[in-house]
């Protein structure tokens, strides 16, 4: 009865991830297949990429309806053909995930009669290899072989792609196989590789938000990481600071804060002068006025001769 608390959650931060991913990948979809399918990439015409409308696959076996992640129908390069990319964003292990894959492939090739070309991205931590294909095997032969192309981002050494100037390899910095102690410069380095990139700011604002729904640092690691900004050649240093940044932000928003209160302080401070002079005028003692406002008598004095 207590449980429903935490499997709210975990659904909550499943569709969070979902949906950051699914536009992440549709926002860069060229940059996202060159930057990790780079043998995919040459085969495909980038000009015209059709997100198909997203498909509902119910499994009758085990009573569940699962909405498939992604669905591309591009056409490719120098052939007058059709191919379908369906990308599938997993952010926990499931055994039966190949098997998933197939069925996949299945419904929507039973669906549209195009060539499919299936990607599972996976996100989570686990040491063993995860399978790339799904077999139904008979006593008298092999009946079917299934692969799948497998992106499994925590095995990936972040430090071999941060001379990329790929935006969707930059974001995807913060899901791959870094260390405690590297976070910091996990993300200095992707401040510097989206600082060289020429994007528009609502797609910078996104990769932004992105990374840090994966990878946000504390407030002793913000600092060590201006440390670190404080040391980039001069040229480089100013382009990072531009922006936008968690810990840059918080400062700034600290000092509208700090505005604000001053001001408001100022402003009851004029008041209560306002009102001391007021008294003054109606011919108030000095006594009378230092119980009524808290003033001493020496400012009340200096409000007077003012």
């Amino acid at each position: 009865m207590f449980a429903a608390p935490v499997i709210l959650e975990e659904k909550a931060d499943y569709m969070k991830h979902d949906r950051l991913f699914k536009k992440l990948i549709k926002e860069f979809f060229e940059e996202f297949i060159e930057g990790f399918f780079p043998d995919l990439h040459p085969y495909i015409d980038f000009s015209e990429v059709t997100f198909l409308e997203q498909e509902v696959y119910l499994d009758y076996i085990k009573g569940t309806k699962k909405e498939i992640d992604l669905l591309a129908e591009v056409k490719l390069n120098h052939e007058d053909k059709i191919l379908h990319i369906h990308t599938e964003a997993q952010s926990s292990h499931e055994a039966d995930f190949p098997e998933r894959m197939f069925l996949y492939f299945s419904y929507l090739y039973a669906k549209h009669r195009k060539p499919i070309q299936p990607i599972a991205v996976l996100s989570y931590n686990r040491q063993k290899e995860e399978p790339t294909q799904f077999r139904i095997n008979t006593p008298h032969q092999n009946v079917l072989q299934f692969n799948f192309l497998q992106l499994h981002l925590k095995k990936k050494n972040w430090k071999k792609y941060i001379q990329s100037d790929n935006p969707a390899v930059a974001a995807l910095l913060s899901q791959m196989g870094y260390k405690e102690h590297e976070r910091v410069q996990v993300k200095l380095e992707f401040l510097r590789m989206i600082s060289r990139m020429q994007i528009d700011p609502a797609k910078m604002e996104f990769l932004y938000g992105f990374f840090e729904a994966y990878l946000k640092l504390n407030e002793k690691e913000e600092a060590q990481m201006m440390e670190k900004i404080d040391n980039l050649p001069e040229g480089e240093k100013e382009v990072v600071l531009q922006l936008p940044n968690s810990y840059f932000e918080k400062g700034k928003q600290e000092g509208i804060e700090e505005g604000i209160e001053k001001g408001i302080e100022k402003g009851i401070e004029k008041e209560r002068q306002e009102i001391v002079l007021k008294l003054i005028a109606k011919g108030m003692s000095i006594t009378q006025i230092e119980e009524i406002t808290e003033y001493s008598k020496e400012e009340i004095e200096k409000l007077a001769s003012e």
